[in-house]
C-alpha cells in the first residue's frame, strides 16, 4: 500500500536538476494515475488508503481561508500577497544528526518519489476545520533516505525568511523564522507527510508552496509551510507558538477536545463551507486518527503534555 524510496538509490544517483524541464513535469511523472485538478493543469499521484471518505472542501475555500502570518494576519492576506513568492528554484537544508547532510534542491528530494493523495481532516487551533486533499509523500521516506543517526530524538523544521516577498515578516508578529518540531516517532508515523500539491495541482503559494508538513492529528499550526530546513536533534526544538505563548500552545498540540485553549473551548469545531444552519461538530480526539497515533502517547498525561 505504501510507496517507499528504492533502498539501493543513493544521493549520488539523484537525477540532476538540469534533466528536468520544470517541477510540474517532475511531479507529473511521479506515479501512474493522473487525476484532474480544478484547473487545466494536472498532477499525477496514487490514491491512499489513509484518506478519509469525507467530502473535501472546495479549492476556493482551502486557498482563500488560511493562516500564513508571513503574509499577514488576515485569513485572506495569504491569497492577496503570496503570489509574489518565488518558489523555483528551491532548496532544503538537511542537517544535524543525519548521515547525509546537505543542501538539496527540491527536484532532488522528489526524485524517485511516488506521490499519494491524502484526503485529511484539518483542524485549526482556532476551532475551525476543513477536509483537504493533499498530494505528497511520507516524511519517513525522506528520513530513511538521509540516514537518521541513533542519537536523534526530534525533527525540527524552519520556514523561509524572505521579507521582500513575505510582507508579514517585515513586522515582529512572530519571532522569524517560523519554527516547528516533532518527536522522531511522530515524524516517522505513516500519517505524517511532506505535501507538494493540493487538489491535483502543485501547492499554491498561500498554502505553503512548494513543500510543507502535514500532521493531521495535530492542530494546523504544527503543519509548517514553505520549508527550507529540516534538522535532526537529540533535544526538543523550540517551536514558534510555544515560544510566543507557552501557556496557550504546547509542544505537542494534539487535537484534544478535553483540553480547552485558555480562551475558548476545543470540544467542537466549525466546518468551513458549512451552512448557517449546520451548527458545530464535535471535535474528535486526535482529530479522528487515534487508531494510528494513540499508542505514541501511551503513559503520557495529555493534559500536561498538551
Amino acid at each position: 500500500m505504501l510507496s517507499r524510496f528504492r533502498p539501493d538509490l543513493g544521493w549520488s544517483d539523484v537525477t540532476p536538476r538540469a534533466a528536468f524541464l520544470n517541477r510540474r513535469q517532475l511531479l507529473a511523472g511521479a506515479a501512474a494515475l493522473t487525476v484532474a485538478g480544478p484547473a487545466a493543469a494536472k498532477l499525477s499521484y496514487v490514491k491512499s488508503d489513509y484518506s478519509t471518505d469525507l467530502e473535501p472542501n472546495t479549492f476556493e475555500e482551502i486557498t482563500r481561508y488560511n493562516n500564513f502570518y508571513e503574509f499577514g494576519t488576515g485569513k485572506d492576506d495569504p491569497m492577496a500577497h503570496a503570489r509574489q513568492l518565488t518558489t523555483d528554484p528551491w532548496s532544503v537544508k538537511i542537517d544535524g544528526l543525519v548521515d547525509r547532510a546537505g543542501d538539496y534542491d527540491l527536484a532532488d528530494l522528489l526524485s524517485g518519489v511516488a506521490l499519494e493523495e491524502r484526503i485529511y481532516r484539518f483542524r485549526c487551533v482556532e476551532a475551525w476545520s476543513m477536509v483537504v486533499p493533499w498530494v505528497g509523500f511520507q516524511l519517513s521516506d525522506l528520513l530513511d533516505r538521509i540516514g537518521v543517526q541513533p542519537s536523534a530524538k526530534y525533527v525540527a523544521f524552519e520556514t523561509l525568511v524572505r521579507p521582500e516577498e513575505m510582507p508579514g515578516q517585515q513586522y515582529p508578529i512572530l519571532d522569524w523564522p517560523y519554527r516547528e518540531g516533532l518527536r522522531l516517532d511522530e515524524a516517522m508515523n505513516p500519517l505524517t507527510i511532506l505535501a507538494t500539491g493540493l487538489y491535483g495541482e502543485e501547492m499554491p503559494n498561500q498554502n505553503g508552496a512548494p513543500i510543507r508538513l502535514i500532521v493531521p492529528w495535530k492542530y494546523g499550526f504544527k503543519s509548517i509551510k514553505s520549508i527550507v530546513r529540516i534538522s535532526l536533534t537529540d533535544t526538543q526544538p523550540q517551536t514558534t507558538w510555544n515560544m510566543q505563548n507557552a501557556r496557550e500552545y504546547g509542544f505537542y498540540s494534539n487535537v484534544n477536545p478535553e483540553v480547552d485553549h485558555p480562551r475558548w473551548s476545543q470540544a467542537s469545531e466549525r466546518r468551513i463551507g458549512g451552512s448557517l444552519f449546520s451548527g458545530r461538530e464535535p471535535t474528535l480526539m486526535f482529530n479522528g486518527y487515534g487508531e494510528y497515533v494513540a499508542d505514541l502517547y501511551a503513559g503520557q498525561d495529555l493534559t500536561k503534555d498538551y
